[in-house]
């Protein structure tokens, strides 16, 4: 079978990778062609374009590069009609994704969606869209699959893939990890992970940077990313006391005392490997006012959206500061009653994100559509 797979960042290209790994074990003879990253290229996929192309997040960026945007979506119709796949798969991605489903849908086209767009947030009209074009939903949140339902839409829940990403970590030694990155041994580290996208870490990293001064004791290590040129990075860091780790989140996060974290999926991530975290977020000012109008939730991370209620502090736009950095950080490292009741919380959010296999049953799924 011929797959088509389009991701467009950095935690699609990982959920990505790890279903074409599982697609491979049920069909020897898939074959796959893809817009997404490094992690789907060593699966071996014919890529088309590297996600670095083609992801603006923000109503400001996406508008400022629109004509890069319509020309990348015009590639890929293109790129498909050519290709003529069994099946379309879409990881999240949706204002480019849900103009490919429409596009392949009308070209008779079979459709998966795994990984939804946040449409119970916001742009919940979408969901008439994904009704009429998506085959099949695969959802990784569990409150997903009853509001899709509710809609009328084919949809499975098949868990959180990040469960079996993180199964698959071997503990880090601490000496071993300090010693490649020439660390200090003896200073306990928080990390800073201020996202995989140019915008993210130009808006987030210098007020990150900002409360090194205030905890001498600590050593304090970026989280990079290899798709980032390491000049960003650089430029921002200047002559401050920070080390700076590329493609090494994981093992980082496993040797951290505490992290200030960009809302996303590292968000969960940090949570579920029982890091005490503060959750970081600040857009373009127009953008910011946009969503605030727009975006109807509770919380922007996912932990608190998954546990429905707020379980690590979120520091948004305004509230995104050096002073209030610095009084969570302070406070996550002093409480140790914060640090239990994290712990306590972990479990729960395990149990509500279902059993690991998703990537599995994600794989299944796709192939039995497509026989």
């Amino acid at each position: 079978m011929k797959y088509y797979i389009i991701a467009g960042e950095a935690s699609g290209d990982l959920h990505a990778a790890n279903l074409i790994a599982e697609i491979k074990k049920i069909d020897n003879k898939a074959e796959f062609r893809a817009w997404g990253g490094d992690l789907m290229r060593k699966q071996g996929v014919t890529m088309v374009k590297h996600y670095r192309h083609t992801a603006f997040m923000g109503f400001v960026e996406v508008a400022v590069n629109l004509r890069t945007v319509l020309r990348n979506i015009k590639e890929c119709k293109a790129d498909i009609v050519a290709y003529q796949p069994d099946v379309v798969i879409l990881v999240d991605y949706p204002g480019f994704n849900l103009r490919i489903a429409k596009f392949a849908h009308q070209k008779g086209l079979r459709v998966c969606y795994y990984i939804s767009p946040q449409v119970w947030a916001w742009k919940r009209h979408r969901v008439y869209k994904i009704r009429s074009c998506v085959d099949k939903m695969l959802v990784i949140l569990p409150f997903e699959e009853p509001f899709y339902r509710d809609y009328g839409v084919n949809v499975t829940f098949v868990g959180h893939p990040l469960l079996d990403e993180l199964a698959k970590l071997n503990a880090t030694s601490r000496l071993s990890f300090v010693h490649r990155n020439n660390l200090s041994e003896k200073r306990e580290i928080i990390a800073l992970l201020p996202g995989s996208r140019k915008q993210e870490v130009e808006r987030m990293l210098g007020t990150m940077l900002k409360v090194i001064p205030h905890f001498p004791q600590y050593q304090f290590v970026i989280a990079g990313v290899s798709s980032l040129d390491q000049s960003l990075y650089q430029r921002m860091i200047g002559d401050k006391d920070v080390r700076l780790v590329e493609n090494q989140t994981y093992e980082l996060l496993q040797n951290s005392s505490a992290a200030l974290v960009t809302s996303g999926t590292a968000t969960l991530e940090t949570a579920l490997l029982a890091v005490p975290e503060v959750v970081c977020y600040k857009a373009n000012r127009l953008s910011y006012m946009i969503a605030k109008n727009l975006v109807k939730v509770n919380y922007i991370s996912l932990v608190n959206l998954i546990m429905e209620r707020m379980v690590v502090k979120e520091l948004i736009q305004n509230d995104f500061t050096e002073e209030n950095l610095v009084k969570e950080l302070d406070c996550l490292l002093k409480d140790p009653k914060k640090q239990k009741q994290l712990l306590e919380d972990i479990d729960t959010l395990k149990e509500r994100l279902g059993n690991s296999g998703a990537s599995k049953n994600a794989a299944e799924a796709i192939v039995e559509m497509i026989k």
